[in-house]
């Protein structure tokens, strides 16, 4: 069975949740408890969206984190990519190079076909397009 990791599927539902609340700060206890997402697992993926520009912070005693984006601006594949890395189904479809047969390899076109449909599709569903 392939399937997200429980990161992603957390990474994505604190994005969707920001999302709602366009240009305001919340605080990373309501995001845990809204979303149920441990809040300990949060933060740490928290800073993977900041890293990425997809979230920001706001210190003090009004502080939390917001979209650093407009929800349009903003894909699955965008969230995805800031807390797992590239996406493919095969690491030959990221880089040849690190497969010893992909060059004879019959099947490598058809990983590297499969990793463009994810990435369009993923790309194309935004967070602004999702709460609609």
């Amino acid at each position: 069975m392939m399937q997200i990791t429980r990161q992603a599927d957390y990474a994505i539902r604190c994005v969707y949740y920001l999302s709602g609340k366009p240009g305001g700060v919340t605080m990373i206890e309501e995001i845990a408890r809204e979303m149920s997402i441990p809040q300990s697992f949060l933060a740490k993926i928290l800073q993977k969206l900041a890293k990425a520009g997809i979230v920001k912070s706001q210190r003090g005693a009004r502080g939390g984190f917001g979209l650093a984006r407009e929800p349009r601006q903003i894909s699955l594949y965008d969230v995805l990519v800031a807390v797992e890395g590239p996406i493919a189904v095969n690491v030959c479809a990221i880089d040849k190079k690190l497969c010893d047969v992909s060059s004879q390899c019959k099947i490598h076109p058809v990983w590297v076909g499969v990793r463009k449909e994810m990435e369009k599709t993923l790309k194309g569903e935004n967070f602004e397009k999702l709460r609609k």
